[in-house]
């Protein structure tokens, strides 16, 4: 096996020197530089990386669980999460935590076994009983709105506001029998019932009664929103807007308005939440919700990397809330 010892011999230089080049120290020539990467490359030498961690105390990886990676915003998520650490020099470990407390309780003992330097949780189920767990000594940052207690770093979105303007938009097109497809009320915290809240905010708002046959509770998934839309019309259940609480769900009730023989916009307009990159190729395209995905990646990753970095644990708790901006597009443009 090549060591260290033979590239050092190989490029003329000291074991010292070739582990400058490799750790991407400063202070090195580039003509030194150069001669260490040709004589590593020559030789075909690979770092023990596992002795390194053991050395440093780190692994150079941060963990991601979210709920479910085959939903089109948890991909989105990871795919930015990626970015933004790759270019913080850090790999990064996707987990599927199947939006379970069982799943989110395992990315928190994996963390706290070092198996990362620091994990961004994406919570469904955890909630304030667990601050005990989120506040340990290990850096976490949480996104979601399950927490109001917890002594932890914390990256939301403008569910409430953005969930408020989409249906005023409903509206202000003439829309008086909104749908919120996929809403619910029970509960005090969690995007849906946040959602939920914005949606009646603007009801209320625009003086247009409320109605229970309106609010759709469903799973956030394309074929919950397809059937919501099928049993509402089977229940003779008049509707000419929909507020579709994620962008998923809003590609099942176009299916599903298409299926009973709705147009959309021309018999009912849609909006969705998230802005899914699939968002802008729907037929018709979908008019959304964008909750500044990039901006709240590039706070998660700014907030771990200082917590990954204050060994003594003294930084106080933070909170950010991503930019929302309506995305309007074909389904709500008549």
């Amino acid at each position: 096996m090549v060591t260290m010892s033979d590239v050092a011999k190989a490029a003329g230089v000291s074991s010292m020197t070739v582990s400058n080049v490799l750790n991407n120290h400063p202070h090195v020539s580039e003509a030194t530089r150069r001669r260490v990467t040709e004589a590593v490359d020559r030789l075909g030498y690979r770092m023990n990386l596992a002795a390194r961690n053991l050395r440093s105390g780190t692994t150079g990886v941060i963990g991601l669980a979210v709920p479910d990676i085959d939903k089109p915003y948890c991909g989105q998520l990871a795919a930015l999460v990626i970015a933004e650490a790759g270019r913080r020099g850090y790999r990064v470990a996707v987990e599927q935590t199947g939006a379970s407390r069982e799943g989110e309780a395992q990315a928190l003992a994996n963390s706290r076994l070092r198996m990362y330097d620091g994990l961004i949780l994406a919570t469904v189920e955890l909630g304030d009983e667990d601050a005990d767990a989120l506040s340990a000594d290990f850096p976490v940052v949480t996104l979601g709105e399950r927490f109001s207690e917890a002594d932890v770093d914390h990256v939301g979105m403008a569910n409430f506001d953005g969930a408020r303007e989409a249906t005023l938009h409903l509206l202000e097109r003439g829309c008086r029998r909104v749908a919120a497809i996929g809403g619910r009320t029970e509960g005090e915290t969690g995007a849906a019932t946040l959602r939920t809240g914005g949606y009646l905010a603007a009801l209320d708002e625009a003086g247009v009664p409320r109605e229970d046959a309106l609010l759709v509770g469903c799973a956030f998934t394309t074929a919950a929103g397809a059937e919501a839309v099928r049993q509402l019309h089977a229940d003779g259940v008049a509707f000419d807007g929909a507020m579709c609480l994620t962008d998923s769900v809003a590609l099942g009730v176009l299916r599903g308005l298409a299926d009973v023989g709705l147009a959309v916009p021309g018999d009912v307009l849609v909006t969705g939440f998230d802005d899914i990159p699939q968002a802008a190729y729907t037929v018709p395209s979908l008019t959304t919700v964008a909750p500044g995905h990039t901006e709240m990646v590039t706070a998660a990753l700014e907030m771990l990397t200082e917590r990954m970095g204050d060994k003594r644990g003294e930084r106080e708790a933070r909170n950010f809330t991503g930019p929302h901006r309506l995305v309007v597009r074909e389904s709500t443009t008549r």
